[in-house]
């Protein structure tokens, strides 16, 4: 090793490596140090989204709230280039804990009190501040270390920092999430955090580092590093935990596909509840009330080819196969873990009644949107059963391009029928999805229905529907508006009668708000959801 002065202004560092060599490692902390960094700005987005919903606005909050903080981190670091080597490697412990911690924390927030919000911008705030506060620091060590001028040095720094962030970014959907989940993977870019900072300060600048400085260090960073090991080995026990205190003690299944986290609960089939990312899609206590109001006003008229769009749970077909004149049904679902419990899992396979076994089903994995684009043949029904349109995720599959699309599946005397929210409790989305559809040519008639029956528990999610004044749907045609009614061949139901549908009909009318523009996928809508 070499020992070099280097004679800089404001400073030169005494270097244990060559100058050139001290600043390829300059570069290859910033390298590192940015990737950490995005990978903790893309956990706190898809946390967030996954626990409060509403991605868009998610993914604005934590992105404003960053760079906000990202510029007074930057003014703030002011006052320690001084100190630069000292302040750079206390900041990136401190950042190694709060970014490796901060998707434990907003989970156990969600977990136990219910809500995240806070949590989310605090992490926002601060980590953004941590990371502003290290461009500064690094422009001060890397002018420190080699001779060169100032906009060569931020030229480096900024390339370097930017190829890090790529590497960050792709490394978190594509190896890190599938590979660690969101805790643990974390945990890890923390300690990796920690290390790389602690590395280039205790080792580069370490000549330039008081003893009682360097011993400070080196505590904080093996203290941060072995708290991250510690949180990780532990990882397990607390997602099983935090997911008691979410779905209660009868968690059956617990799976995290590369679309949603699916959990079942409840020890049989009629207390089994269905929860998808956390949102409670099926409540076998009072589901049969939203299922009969969703398929059967649609199934008065020809019906022996019938479509349904999402619905993998099978409780839909269910009720589409009680017809026995019913030829073939098509069921379009994203997600194949779904279908694949559907089909398999004792509780909700009984509650479908093997509805995925019969020969007339066919289930497709795909993307409903996607899926209606090379869609062959007209189908008599055509069943929404899809995400509520107040989930950005969903909004495409609400927009009038989404409906002109289903108007081009539906015989001419075809009915589609529309799970669209609550009609009072968020009287926008719901007329909403009414203007998309008629802007796609279609001819909707609303109705809307009690979610809660007299001691049970609220059904799916439409489970927060029925707090908001009852689910809402629309049955549509593209020749005219249907009627509201039942198949003369309908069986015999436990819920639905149609002097109740035609008092649902008039109920859903009565709050009719005219004049709303339709969402479209350039212009999306759905503000007032959850």
């Amino acid at each position: 090793m070499i020992d070099q002065q280097v004679s800089l202004r404001g400073g030169a560092a005494r270097l244990p490596v060559r100058p050139r060599t001290g600043r390829y490692l300059v570069l290859a902390a910033v390298f590192v140090c940015a990737a950490c960094g995005l990978v903790y700005e893309l956990e706190l987005v898809a946390l967030a989204s996954y626990l409060i919903g509403d991605s868009v606005t998610q993914a604005s909050v934590v992105l404003s709230v960053m760079v906000f903080a990202m510029g007074i981190g930057s003014l703030l670091a002011k006052r320690l280039r001084n100190r630069a080597a000292v302040g750079f490697g206390l900041i990136e412990a401190v950042l190694a804990l709060v970014g490796g911690f901060s998707a434990l924390v907003l989970y156990a927030s969600f977990a136990w009190f219910g809500e995240s919000r806070y949590a989310l911008v605090a992490f926002s705030l601060t980590i953004g501040v941590l990371i502003g506060a290290e461009i500064p620091l690094l422009m001060t060590l890397i002018q420190r270390v080699d001779r060169q001028d100032a906009g060569g040095a931020v030229a480096d720094l900024f390339a370097a920092d930017y190829v890090g962030a790529l590497v960050g970014g792709l490394a978190f959907p594509f190896l890190l999430l599938p590979m660690l989940g969101q805790l643990t993977g974390a945990l890890l870019t923390g300690a990796v955090n920690a290390a790389a900072g602690g590395a280039l300060v205790l080792w580069v600048f370490r000549r330039d580092v008081s003893p009682r400085a360097r011993w400070l260090l080196i505590a904080a960073n093996v203290t941060v590093i072995a708290v991250l090991a510690t949180a990780a080995l532990l990882a397990d026990d607390f997602e099983r935990a935090a997911r008691r205190a979410v779905y209660g003690d009868q968690v059956r299944v617990a799976v995290r596909t590369d679309v949603q986290e699916v959990v079942l609960t409840g020890a049989g089939r009629s207390s089994l509840d269905l929860y998808l990312d956390g949102r409670l899609r099926v409540s076998a206590r009072d589901e049969y009330r939203y299922h009969e109001a969703l398929v059967h006003p649609a199934m008065n008229g020809p019906h022996a080819r019938v479509l349904i769009l999402g619905g993998g749970d099978g409780l839909a077909a269910r009720e589409v196969l009680r017809y026995p004149d019913v030829r073939s049904v098509t069921l379009v679902e994203l997600d194949p873990t779904v279908t694949r419990l559907a089909r398999t899992d004792p509780a909700l396979s009984a509650l479908n009644a093997h509805a995925l076994d019969d020969p007339r089903v066919t289930a497709v994995t795909g993307d409903a949107f996607t899926w209606l684009r090379t869609a062959r043949g007209r189908y008599d029904v055509v069943i929404s059963d899809l995400p509520d349109p107040g989930i950005s995720a969903g909004t495409k599959l609400y927009s009038a391009e989404f409906y002109g699309l289903v108007a081009e599946a539906l015989a001419p005397d075809g009915r589609l029928a529309v799970h669209a929210g609550p009609p009072v409790g968020r009287p926008r989305t719901y007329w909403t999805v009414d203007a998309s559809m008629r802007a796609a040519g279609l001819r909707p008639r609303p109705y809307r229905i009690s979610g809660r029956q007299s001691g049970s528990a609220a059904g799916p999610d439409r489970a927060g529907d029925d707090a908001d004044g009852g689910w809402g749907f629309l049955l549509a045609g593209t020749a005219a508006t249907p009627t509201l009614g039942l198949s003369p061949d309908a069986p015999a139901l436990r819920f639905l009668n149609v002097p109740g549908l035609l008092a649902a009909g008039r109920g859903a009318e009565a709050g009719r708000l005219s004049g709303l523009p339709p969402s479209t996928l350039v212009h999306p809508r759905y503000w007032d959801g959850r």
